[in-house]
């Protein structure tokens, strides 16, 4: 099924005929089936459905973590698919920002250093164009999150709901074209996933990020410009979203 919208600009995130399927000894799975999607740059995606329908392995396909078994993932014009191990890696630093379920922090380092450490794994300090972190912009960014008052505190000091805000900052500071959040709110209660999805809201709006979220909740997805309904490995259903209207 494809969910391609007509009369706009070159996709940011192309998917064409995408399937991904696994082997288990004599037993194939196949969690994504031939689906076909195009993001444009600076929309808000939610792809809900139910434990199982493929969501994540989709998320995975999108983010070049793992390789498809046919078909193709064409990020800002690249196909990955084209690219080695190493090229992937590269793209995924510069043009993608990963916000995970598990916040994925590390332990022994402040808020500050997870996102200090986000910025030299990017590689954006290095080389002859390189530059440090921007400070005006990371202030911008823990204004926007509300976590200025907590960047020296390590993860086990904060909540889960400020450990997920600095996991967006970590995500957003290396200014990347796009956003993919994996049930970015699953580990929350509903304060803490309220804040977070404002988050998400701002930083699409205020900070022109392509955001693709994926989700279980269908209060979460509401939040989007565009919602698509994941099944059995197929994208089933389109509609929009709030975010259509704001």
């Amino acid at each position: 099924m494809s969910h391609v919208p007509h009369d706009q600009a070159t996709p940011i995130i192309l998917a064409e005929d995408l399937t991904k399927t696994y082997s288990n000894g004599r037993i194939e799975v196949t969690a994504v089936r031939g689906i076909s999607l195009a993001v444009q740059p600076g929309e808000f995606v939610a792809i809900i459905g139910p434990s199982g329908s493929g969501k994540s392995t989709l998320f995975y396909l999108l983010g070049g973590l793992t390789r498809a078994t046919r078909g193709r993932v064409v990020i800002d014009g690249v196909d990955f698919a084209a690219l080695s191990d190493g090229e992937r890696t590269r793209l995924r630093k510069h043009r993608i920002g990963f916000v995970f379920q598990k916040f994925n922090l590390l332990p022994t380092l402040s808020a500050m250093g997870n996102i200090e450490i986000a910025y030299a794994v990017s590689g954006r300090a290095s080389g002859p164009n390189g530059a440090p972190m921007d400070s005006r912009y990371l202030d911008h960014l823990s204004d926007l999150l509300s976590i200025q008052g907590r960047l020296k505190h390590r993860p086990a000091e904060l909540s889960g709901g400020e450990q997920q805000r600095v996991a967006i900052a970590r995500a957003l500071v290396t200014r990347p074209a796009i956003v993919l959040a994996d049930e970015p709110t699953g580990n929350l209660d509903t304060e803490n996933s309220n804040a977070v999805l404002n988050m998400l809201v701002r930083s699409n709006r205020e900070l022109g990020q392509t955001t693709l979220m994926i989700t279980h909740n269908p209060e979460a997805a509401a939040i989007a410009g565009r919602i698509l309904t994941m099944r059995d490995g197929q994208l089933v259903k389109e509609e929009a979203g709030a975010g259509a209207c704001a």
